[in-house]
């Protein structure tokens, strides 16, 4: 029987508030953290991923108040990330609420913090995140919010990711990013096929189609989105039962909301 794929809304927060924007440039406002959270469990999401996009603005203690609250309204899995440059962040972001916490630039700089970090809290509990642009003929990982190139090609990374202990791939394109074009099927598919561990595709959701193209042509494990479900163009309910009556095999069909 096929493993059943994931449904995760996202909430990027710049600590207090959620905000989204187009490929990582013009954030807008687009309400409170644990407001959304609760809407989402009701709404039937599989898991939620909160990120703190302004840690470099060092608000690391108003965002694990923000953790707490939206822990407080969950009843599903989270994952939570944003700034995480030591096993302590880790373990406070993990203390705060979450059940996975998720790495990206640190990790590229010092690749044994995903050892460290799977070494004391399990890989289960370990989320590596890489931003991919396309440039030339692959996909490049950016650091520090999308601003910067790291020099290491995308997929060699997620591999080199997954073998350090990194139990999940969040994988995100920032060519599609809040483009609504779309998911990166060709960038999703790359990296799930050369990793042993499931791989969670980002950006450019839009149509349910998307969701279908992404889990079958992208091989991914999960499907990510943000802008849709904030500005409820598409209800998490109806995009499982268009799922669910497409073959995809997906979880609490019965149960989730329109």
């Amino acid at each position: 029987m096929s493993l059943a794929r994931r449904i995760i809304p996202c909430l990027d927060t710049d600590g207090e508030r959620v905000v989204k924007g187009i490929r990582f440039q013009n954030l807008r406002d687009v309400g409170d953290p644990a407001s959304l959270a609760a809407r989402y469990d009701r709404e039937g999401a599989d898991e939620l991923v909160v990120l703190d996009i302004a840690a470099a603005r060092d608000k690391r203690p108003t965002f694990l108040e923000t953790i707490r609250r939206v822990a407080a309204e969950l009843s599903i899995p989270l994952t939570a990330g944003g700034g995480v440059r030591s096993l302590e962040d880790g373990r406070a972001i993990l203390r705060a609420g979450a059940d996975k916490v998720t790495v990206n630039t640190a990790a590229i700089g010092q690749p044994d913090l995903l050892s460290s970090l799977a070494d004391e809290f399990g890989s289960q509990a370990v989320v590596l995140a890489i931003d991919a642009k396309s440039v030339g003929s692959h996909w490049e990982a950016f650091v520090r919010g999308g601003r910067e190139s790291s020099g290491r090609d995308a997929v060699e990374w997620a591999c080199d990711g997954a073998a350090r202990g990194a139990g999940e791939i969040l994988l995100t394109s920032m060519d599609r990013d809040g483009t609504r074009g779309g998911f990166d099927c060709r960038l999703t598919a790359a990296v799930s096929r050369e990793v042993p561990v499931p791989v969670i595709a980002s950006g450019g959701a839009d149509k349910p189609q998307d969701f279908v193209d992404v889990f079958e042509k992208g091989r991914a494990d999960a499907a990510l989105a943000a802008s849709i479900f904030h500005d409820s163009v598409q209800g998490i309910g109806d995009l499982k039962r268009f799922l669910d009556a497409h073959g995809i095999p997906i979880r609490q069909v019965e149960h989730a909301a329109k």
